[in-house]
Order: structure tokens, then C-alpha cells, then sequence
């Protein structure tokens, strides 16, 4: 088996890529990296400081400021910032709503896929969001790009919402993702698209078993 092994999964939001990345990475003994949560521990930072949402310098020289780490525990992996634990909080809907105008930035883009392609550097990994096939990993050993209709990714959220006591609004959350789609398909710096070496995957009707098996099948080629 090759020294190191990259394994990139993009696609629109809650069409299940950062379970199956977690999953994957865990049976493997890969690196997770959750490149969505480190743009969202951005905005909740933005946010909480109050930061100018229009400002592109404002929120680069934040970012100069912050660490983002990932620590795997007993429940899963957490997201920190600043050492602080924001697992939950990056989850709320108001930095949900904020994260795609955050994460359209050129320099903010740039920032974060140098600190996402240092982590990949040494170490075998699963990452997952949107332009990871097309600009942080390009040379990834093995691109995959997961879809599903907006009502079952609204569905999906939906209920994770619910899980963690976020109260949220069906047709609303519908109608978000659906907005989300379309921007980060349609924004200048790095917009959501399939890579041309990415193997499409309709996760919709799928369980999360049966799309990693998918994967699984895949990995096969090079491991």
C-alpha cells in the first residue's frame, strides 16, 4: 500500500459526506479532516466578535488570529477553537445561514486550503467539502462527489437538528439549502463542482452503510 493514501469526498450540503468521511476515516486509520467545520468555527468566531460579514479584510485578519483543531473522543471528533470546544455551537442555524458568504472569499479560501493541505501532508486522509477534488486535493488518490434531492437533505438536517435541540423549520431549512446550493455552485473563488476524475454517487435512498460500501468498492482499485 502506498505511504499515503488521499481520499477526497465533495458534494452539497447534508448530502451525507462528513458521515461517511467519518466513518471511513475510522475504519481505515485515517486522518478526518472536516474542512465545513473549520470554515464554520470561522463564522461563529465572526459572529461572536461581532466582525463585518461584508468585510473580506476583517475576517482575514481574524482568521490570522485563530487555531482550529480537531481532537477525536469517546463520541466522535470535536471541533476547537481557540481551544475552546465549538462542536455544537458551529451548528447552529445562524452560523449555518452565515458560513457560505464566510467561505467565498478569495484570501479566506486560500488560508484555509493551506492549513487543510498541511494536515494532508504526512498523513493518510478522508476530507470532505466542497473543493476538495478540484483545488486542496487535486492529485487525491480518489474523488467522490455525493448528491442527493434537496427534500432528503432537508430531511436529513432536519432530524439532526432535532437530535441536538436546534429548532428548526422544515420548509425554511428547505428553501436554505436550496439558496446554499445555488451560491456556493455560482461563487468566483472555488465553487462547488464535480471534479472530472470524481465518481458521482446518488446518496439519495442510500443508507449511510450502503455509501461507503459504494466508496469501499472504489478504494479497491489502488489499496
Amino acid at each position: 500500500m502506498k505511504k499515503s493514501i488521499q481520499i477526497a469526498i465533495d458534494g452539497p450540503a447534508s448530502a451525507g459526506k462528513s458521515t461517511v468521511a467519518k466513518i471511513l476515516a475510522k475504519k481505515r486509520g485515517f486522518i478526518y479532516c472536516d474542512t465545513g467545520a473549520m470554515y464554520r468555527a470561522l463564522t461563529l468566531a465572526a459572529l461572536e466578535n461581532k466582525v463585518d460579514l461584508d468585510s473580506e479584510k476583517e475576517l482575514s485578519e481574524l482568521l490570522s488570529r485563530i487555531v482550529i483543531d480537531f481532537k477525536q473522543k469517546n463520541d466522535g471528533q470535536h471541533v476547537y477553537l481557540n481551544q475552546k470546544d465549538v462542536t455544537n455551537e458551529i451548528r447552529v442555524n445562524e452560523v449555518t445561514n452565515a458560513v457560505s458568504k464566510v467561505s467565498a472569499y478569495k484570501t479566506i479560501r486560500e488560508e484555509m486550503v493551506n492549513r487543510q493541505q498541511e494536515i494532508t501532508s504526512s498523513n493518510s486522509i478522508v476530507m470532505d467539502g466542497r473543493d476538495i477534488g478540484t483545488v486542496v486535493l487535486p492529485n487525491a488518490d480518489l474523488k467522490m462527489f455525493l448528491v442527493a434531492s434537496v427534500e432528503e437533505r432537508a430531511e436529513r438536517r432536519y432530524k439532526e437538528n432535532l437530535s441536538k435541540g436546534i429548532k428548526t423549520d422544515f420548509e425554511i431549512l428547505k428553501k436554505e439549502i436550496a439558496d446554499r446550493d445555488h451560491y456556493d455552485s455560482n461563487r468566483k473563488n472555488s465553487p462547488l463542482v464535480q471534479a472530472q476524475d470524481a465518481i458521482l454517487v446518488d446518496t439519495s435512498g442510500l443508507t449511510i452503510q450502503e455509501v461507503v460500501q459504494e466508496i469501499e468498492k472504489e478504494m479497491k482499485t489502488f489499496l
